[in-house]
């Protein structure tokens, strides 16, 4: 009997680590979320997120060289659904205004959301002051949205609808950037009717030249 239950335990599957691992960082990443809507970026520890985790500082350090490095991979990974819609791009209704609007509409609605605002505006605040920080925004979560408007410009211009000429990639930094800078100092409402200003003076600058003759 012995030699068979000895055989038995020899035999025991040994623990999945990279399972293991996987549930560990999947807590680290939930964690930061909750305690940077809980306390804020600037009270936002290591220490806090490890303890919310359950695991050690070091497993955090790892992976992850700071605070803001591991809010990034966690506020990413709550938004590939809206990463996956940026692939699908703005919808085409031939109607550039209301296609404009519709999404910046939902821009709207998720960055009034506070589940949304907290952790974004804490990295975008971060970012100020930390070069890779930025850049690492800039290319997950900025530069997507920002393709998808200017896919849809491009589309416009083959269809007549703005100047041909137009610098497409400026043209989106043209519209969005008084959006963000509304919301990132916080000078003024962020809602539809804002939206609305926004895309109608932006498209009176985009129109085709006049006709002449």
């Amino acid at each position: 009997m012995a030699t068979t239950s000895a055989k038995a335990a020899s035999t025991k599957t040994p623990p999945d680590a990279s399972r293991r691992s996987e549930r560990s960082r999947r807590a680290i990443l939930s964690a930061s979320m909750e305690l940077v809507g809980e306390v804020g970026y600037n009270k936002l520890t290591i220490e806090a997120i490890a303890s919310r985790a359950g695991v050690g500082k070091q497993t955090i350090y790892r992976w992850w060289p700071s605070k803001a490095a591991v809010l990034l991979d966690a506020f990413t990974q709550t938004t590939d659904q809206t990463q996956e819609e940026y692939a699908e791009g703005i919808p085409d209704t031939g109607d550039l205004e209301a296609d404009l609007k519709g999404v910046l509409y939902a821009t709207v609605d998720e960055f009034t959301d506070p589940s949304f605002e907290a952790p974004y505006r804490a990295l975008a605040i971060a970012g100020a002051a930390d070069a890779e920080l930025a850049a690492q925004f800039y290319e997950r979560l900025s530069e997507p949205g920002q393709q998808v408007y200017e896919r849809r410009l491009r589309s416009a211009q083959e269809a007549g609808q703005i100047d041909p000429d137009l610098d497409v990639a400026f043209a989106v930094e043209f519209l969005l950037s008084p959006f963000q800078q509304r919301w990132l100092t916080r000078y003024g409402e962020l809602s539809y009717a804002f939206a609305d200003r926004l895309v109608e003076m932006a498209l009176r600058a985009f129109a085709p030249p006049p006709r002449h003759g």
